[in-house]
């Protein structure tokens, strides 16, 4: 069985978020009426409450000149983060069965 290696520490992609607005000198206003979407989307996505979807992933990749993937593999890594090991018996369970 292969472990999962996780980074020392994973941040809400709304941290990344914010320090992009920070280094541009724009809102989470500005980046509401750049992509699109209401600025409550924008704040719940910068406080972790909502999760960046493939839809929200191109178009912060088309405002910030970066890629979805990138947007999306924050979003990924941090989900991960967030729930803890399995449960040893389903390995367990699936060597039975195999």
């Amino acid at each position: 069985m292969r472990k999962r290696l996780m980074p020392a520490e994973v941040f809400p992609p709304g941290e990344f978020i914010r320090d992009e607005l920070k280094e541009r000198g724009w809102s989470q206003g500005d980046l509401a009426r750049i992509i699109g979407r209401p600025l409550q989307v924008v704040n719940q996505i910068i406080k972790g409450k909502k999760r960046i979807t493939p839809e929200t992933a191109v178009e912060l990749a088309a405002a910030f000149g970066t890629s979805p993937d990138a947007w999306l593999n924050l979003e990924t890594a941090y989900q991960l983060s967030q729930v803890g090991p399995p449960d040893p018996q389903i390995a367990k369970r699936a060597r039975m069965v195999g």
